[in-house]
């Protein structure tokens, strides 16, 4: 017996060993590709920069299935064996233990598991529904940030421009320290003064003159030493520290696609950082060997965010979705209400439910669709798979994937109960205790617009048709056409934005044909009930785009004198044109009115949020 056991053992231990080759192979070429984001971006290299974030995104999938491959070779025991995955966590456990990446390692395992088991034999003995180690905040966060001191701002800042990863000069840097100054001066300096002055008068220093070598002995600017790239930009993210005031602090570099780079502007509040990582933005390229300090760092200055979010943001997206498992499991036990049917009008392809203490809505795709659609369940789900690939913009909302997903029973509501019976039987199985999902999508909440504007004043109304507008074109021209626009459709955010959130119907822009509605040829053909003329599957008119608009005829006139361009053809013919040309959008995560005024224009500058 003895001699056995230790044959079983040594066999968990080469799968262990197996498992951390894979994930030290996948993190190898994972940070190979974020670093080579330098050079795409200075290249202005943005199809490749595109092209990038797919392949890194496919690279997780290829490492788990060819580790899941090596598996089968290095025993000869039957790796379905959950005794077996048993004890090879607990060699893992013993070869990750103070790993830097130890998080991103466990959760390479539990991928490695998935590929082989379903989601309902899943328990913290067999993978890491909780990490096997401690997350405590860093000691010393030196290891990623480069710390500037000294009794002059603009000095300071010239160094952090001239000390950048960038190979290439910088277009004008007077010009960019005078407009960082001017956004420093205004927004930061004001509150460094007044919290230097309540300091000295509480320490009973406060002496004429002093207030400068007080503020100036305190405040220091922490830049994170790797640069993220994203889209067209890159951006320096770090922070304002003063005693224990801290601003976040971030750079944004374009390209002048001539040689040399320029700096956009520069933000200094939580707000303005929260959207540069939104849950509606695609990852950025950021090379994080310790992902947990970059991840600490940034909470401290976004604290609103969830880690899942953050860990998102920084390219480990499925990371991400083992920070969501435990944060809902958590909620789950710290809260007692129930799901149910969440409110607005039903979606004719999705059910929908949420749990009202906590801001995520749980779609799951209905047995049969309501009429007028013909998608198909492996369609629908093609169509959110193409958006997890696909560069969203700031406009579409990230969703997480699951399978075999359980939820205590309990916790559901009668009304949900049996509107998941009556819509969706395929996707549930339902015992004593538990409601087992098999396939869904989680998404952040959003209020959805219809909703919002029945509540709204004519300013809010306003400002949410010109953000409505807005997505959808930002969403053409980064070549996503939604398909049905109707208000209910799209969500609003904490921030005002405006993010689209139904994917059964979207389609790549270039795929469409848009058309005017023909003028009928003769009375019987004005007369007859239907159309009067042949429509394709990618036909579109936009000319009935305002029927979305349902009876709230105060928003569409708002829409329709800032966005009325969208009923035209010509309008989405010249985007498509443009996207076949190679014209890449420009779209920023802040506002057109943050922008430094240096005179330039971006080919599709009508599009910046």
């Amino acid at each position: 017996m003895v001699a056995k056991q230790l044959t079983y053992n040594s066999t968990a231990r080469r799968m262990a060993k197996t498992i951390l080759n894979g994930f030290r192979s996948y993190f190898a070429d994972y940070l190979n590709a974020t670093l080579s984001a330098k050079a795409r971006f200075e290249k202005a290299d943005w199809q490749g920069v595109q092209e990038a974030n797919v392949d890194r995104l496919e690279l997780y999938k290829q490492k788990v299935a060819q580790t899941v491959h090596y598996l089968g070779i290095v025993t000869n025991k039957d790796i379905a064996d959950l005794n077996l995955w048993a004890e090879a966590k607990t060699a893992y456990t013993q070869l990750v233990f103070n790993f830097p990446n130890f998080e991103i390692a466990e959760t390479f395992f539990n991928s490695v598991f998935s590929d082989i088991h379903d989601h309902s034999k899943i328990s913290d003995d067999i993978i890491y529904v909780l990490s096997s180690q401690l997350i405590e905040a860093p000691e010393a966060e030196y290891s990623i940030f480069i710390r500037y001191e000294g009794d002059d701002f603009r000095a300071m800042f010239r160094r952090i421009l001239k000390e950048s990863e960038f190979s290439l000069p910088g277009e004008d840097i007077e010009l960019d320290l005078d407009c960082i100054m001017a956004v420093f001066n205004q927004e930061v300096l004001p509150q460094l003064k007044s919290s230097a002055k309540k300091g000295s008068a509480k320490n009973g220093s406060a002496k004429k003159g002093s207030t400068k070598n007080s503020l100036v002995n305190t405040v220091k600017l922490d830049i994170l030493e790797s640069t993220f790239y994203r889209g067209k930009a890159a951006y320096m993210v770090g922070r304002v520290v003063a005693g224990k005031k801290v601003f976040p602090m971030v750079l944004v570099f374009l390209n002048t696609e001539q040689g040399t780079l320029y700096v956009d502007t520069a933000l200094f509040n939580t707000d303005d950082l929260s959207v540069v990582f939104s849950f509606a933005r695609n990852h950025f390229m950021v090379d994080a060997p310790l992902p947990y300090q970059y991840a600490h760092f940034l909470k401290t200055l976004m604290p609103m965010k969830r880690d899942f979010e953050i860990y998102n943001s920084l390219g480990f997206p499925k990371h991400a979705k083992t920070e969501f498992y435990r944060e809902f499991v958590s909620h789950l036990k710290n809260s007692s209400d129930q799901f149910i049917v969440a409110p607005g009008i039903k979606g004719m392809v999705m059910t929908v439910f949420t749990l009202p203490s906590y801001n995520i809505v749980f779609k799951v795709i209905k047995d049969k669709f309501d009429p007028p659609k013909e998608v198909t369940h492996d369609i629908v789900r093609e169509k959110y798979h193409l958006v997890s690939r696909h560069e969203r913009v700031g406009r579409m909302a990230d969703t997480q994937e699951f399978d075999d997903l359980v939820f205590p029973i309990e916790r559901f509501s009668p009304e949900l109960i049996e509107e998941l019976q009556r819509v969706a039987p395929s996707q549930i199985e339902i015992s004593a205790d538990k409601i087992l999902i098999k396939h869904l999508y989680t998404e952040r909440y959003m209020t959805p617009l219809n909703i919002y504007l029945e509540t709204a004043d004519d300013e809010q109304m306003r400002n949410a048709m010109e953000e409505y507008g807005n997505c959808i074109k930002q969403l053409a021209a980064a070549n996503i056409f939604p398909g049905d626009m109707p208000l209910k459709n799209f969500g609003v955010t904490r921030h005002g934005r405006v993010v689209f959130y139904d994917y059964d119907e979207i389609m790549l822009l270039t795929e469409c044909n848009f058309r005017t509605i023909p003028q009928p040829r003769n009375e019987q053909e004005e007369m007859q009930s239907g159309t009067w003329y042949t429509v394709d599957d990618n036909d579109i008119f936009p000319e009935e785009f305002r029927l979305f608009f349902s009876g709230n005829h105060k928003a569409r006139g708002m829409f329709e004198a800032m966005h009325s361009d969208i009923y035209e053809v010509d309008f989405w013919q010249d985007l498509q044109g443009q996207i076949r040309n190679g014209v890449v959008v420009d779209v920023f995560p802040y506002r057109r009115a943050k922008r430094f005024d240096r005179g330039k224009k971006s080919p599709l500058e009508v599009f910046s949020s």
